[in-house]
């Protein structure tokens, strides 16, 4: 019995063990967004200053995310567009100065993807939400000898729910995001 409890720990503890923190790689990922304009096209735009981080296997499975955006790098190139949604009357930057996610939940869906849940904070309110996910592939990198993954993250938040601009007709309430992200294995 005592041969069945150390073999049973030292399982667990390998697999503990093979968590490893990946980063995100900002010159090749991008934190993206789309959101209906005039109810007839769509506007794009993505923030340029971020951290991800994330803890997973070498096979990026149970991973769980931790995120940091920067509000006051939107980008939708337009600067006067910019500059409003940095305003008070959207993101509030100022006051605001970050967007987070912590995820508390991973669910494998298939062979490359996954549900990933956790709470997103904007303008001051935190709600829980669920983004879908596929690991587009994992190298190991030529320079550095480290895994490197590829990932893309989408997902719909309601801008509403998050105090994030008022009721209007020139804009759509759901905002579309994007991430796609290359993460290198620390």
């Amino acid at each position: 019995m005592k041969r069945i409890t150390l073999t049973l720990a030292l399982l667990l503890g390998l697999a503990v063990s093979a968590q490893s923190t990946w980063k995100s790689d900002p010159a090749h990922s991008k934190v993206g967004f789309g959101i209906t304009h005039l109810m007839i096209s769509e506007v794009e735009g993505h923030f340029g200053e971020f951290d991800i981080t994330a803890t997973a296997t070498d096979t990026f499975e149970d991973a769980e995310f931790t995120v940091d955006i920067k509000t006051t790098s939107i980008d939708t190139d337009n600067s006067r567009r910019d500059d409003h949604l940095r305003s008070d009357d959207f993101f509030a930057a100022e006051k605001h100065p970050a967007i987070t996610f912590k995820s508390t939940g991973y669910e494998k869906t298939g062979d490359k993807t996954f549900k990933l849940t956790g709470d997103l904070t904007m303008h001051g309110t935190t709600k829980p939400v669920t983004l879908d996910g596929k690991v587009n592939g994992i190298i190991t990198d030529q320079r550095s000898q480290k895994l490197k993954a590829g990932l893309k993250i989408t997902g719909t938040v309601n801008r509403l729910e998050f105090g994030v601009g008022g009721e209007t007709p020139t804009l759509g309430d759901e905002v579309a995001i994007t991430i796609n992200l290359e993460m290198a294995q620390q």
